[in-house]
């Protein structure tokens, strides 16, 4: 971590420079690159379809003189390489928290499970609450790098597995789960699980092979990565909203002019109203897809959600309290979202 946040204290004065560049004459085009996870199919990867709408209206709103090159399946490298691309070049970048958290572990307070009732109460917490607008000053000040828009991946996180349903914590006991990072190792430890971080790239063969018994993930995911051939069954325990986080480089915005400036933000949030209404439009054919492959879907009773919000979130607090994370974040979260007895 701390090599990382380093790397950011050099990369401000580079990318300065490097925005300089930017400033040519009132008409002459910029071509930005704009990396992200996940295959270019619009079917399969929501990330895909908000990067796709984002190109089109900043085109369209700058008049040209801002065009967005696409780069999909990480082909400008992984999460840490590419957001160091984006702290020293004029780039933009859409990171996990895998690529987030080193310069902004705050960031895994915004995943505490149950945190959201539905999509309304999530959007209305990365959109207006103080909470994330301290993450975003944060990412700001340590690295250069504004944080532009929270981009839906999916819906919320799903449990999978190949050996028996769950619908409660203790169907959790002695299975083995992919972990992303070690936040979700902590929550599946938290249910008598053991969880191990693997690459994404890893998962297929791992649930294959039996490395891991199970992973969580929204339904696109699953059905992305071809999850539904090696596991069997379904739990919609909704217990995390599934995000990515459309990042730029500070400099490189700051060097537009007002004009262009302004019509890029309408277009970052024209695309993610866009991407929202496809994505939560298409979660239940997603989970009936699922389903026609032969999984067998789980749907938790009230009771039984209650039995995973009282071990998961006092287990995930207990972690967040170990980590580099001033306890200010975790309140700030908390009284946005209503649930302030969790520190009391």
């Amino acid at each position: 971590m701390s090599h990382f946040r380093n790397i950011a204290l050099t990369s401000i004065g580079a990318a300065v420079l490097a925005a300089s560049a930017l400033v040519t004459s009132a008409h002459a085009a910029t071509t930005v690159d704009l990396s992200y996870n996940g295959a270019p199919d619009p079917d399969k990867n929501a990330v895909h379809v908000f990067a796709t709408n984002l190109k089109e209206l900043v085109e369209e709103k700058t008049d040209g003189e801002v065009e967005l090159k696409l780069y999909p399946n990480s082909m400008l490298g992984d999460e840490q390489e590419r957001m160091e691309q984006t702290m020293n070049t004029p780039s933009l970048n859409i990171a996990s928290f895998a690529g987030m958290s080193p310069l902004v572990p705050e960031i895994f307070v915004s995943a505490i499970p149950f945190l959201f009732d539905d999509f309304e109460s999530a959007r209305q917490f990365f959109d207006e609450g103080q909470y994330w607008e301290a993450v975003e000053d944060a990412l700001r000040e340590r690295a250069g790098v504004e944080l532009l828009a929270v981009v839906e991946e999916g819906g919320f996180l799903a449990f999978t597995n190949d050996k028996k349903p769950i619908s409660s914590p203790s169907d959790f006991e002695d299975l083995r789960f992919r972990a992303m990072d070690p936040s979700q190792v902590a929550l599946y430890e938290a249910f008598g699980a053991s969880g191990t971080p693997i690459p994404w790239t890893e998962v297929y063969m791992a649930l294959k092979t039996g490395v891991a018994d199970g992973q969580m993930n929204p339904p696109m995911y699953i059905i992305m990565g071809s999850l539904y051939e090696v596991q069997d069954y379904l739990t919609l325990a909704n217990i995390q909203y599934s995000d990515q986080f459309l990042v730029g480089n500070g400099a490189m915005i700051d060097a537009w002019d007002e004009e262009v400036h302004q019509a890029f933000l309408e277009a970052v949030d024209e695309a993610n109203q866009m991407a929202r209404e496809h994505n939560e439009a298409r979660v239940d054919e997603r989970i009936a897809y699922l389903e026609e492959q032969g999984m067998e879907v789980i749907r938790p009773s009230e009771e039984e959600l209650t039995a995973f919000r009282e071990q998961g979130q006092p287990a995930y607090l207990e972690w967040l309290g170990e980590q580099d994370i001033d306890p200010s974040f975790i309140e700030m979260a908390l009284e946005d979202t209503g649930m302030t007895h969790l520190v009391e």
